[in-house]
């Protein structure tokens, strides 16, 4: 089959809390990880760095606030904002009153080939 969906909503919570949606496994994909997060209100999530995988990761909230802890500096976030990582660098989400969602994409440098003017 050329294609895969799911619907997160379909999908049921894993991890501490039930807080990750492991949506890589749920589609197959091979190229790169990418998994739905959702932090319930003022809860903190897991503090880890990508060294042992050696993914660069993007964290792209899409609903809901809250603030990053990334070595050692507080960064406010909110729906829409996109957040870069290296794959040393430690962070940790902490949601908001209204909680957070957010969606992780990571590969390992250089995997990507740009093409065209995009």
């Amino acid at each position: 089959m050329g294609y895969s969906v799911v619907n997160v909503e379909e999908m049921e919570g894993e991890g501490p809390g039930g807080a990750v949606r492991f949506v890589r496994r749920k589609l197959g994909v091979q190229a790169f990880g990418i998994n739905w997060f959702e932090l319930g209100p003022n809860v903190r999530g897991r503090e880890h760095n990508e060294v042992d995988t050696g993914q660069e990761e993007v964290n792209v909230i899409i609903e809901g606030a809250g603030v990053y802890e990334v070595d050692g500096e507080t960064i406010p976030v909110r729906a829409g904002s996109f957040l870069r990582f290296d794959p040393g660098t430690t962070r940790c989400p902490v949601a908001g009153p209204d909680g957070m969602t957010m969606i992780a994409v990571g590969v390992r440098p250089g995997s990507y080939e740009p093409h065209g003017p995009f």
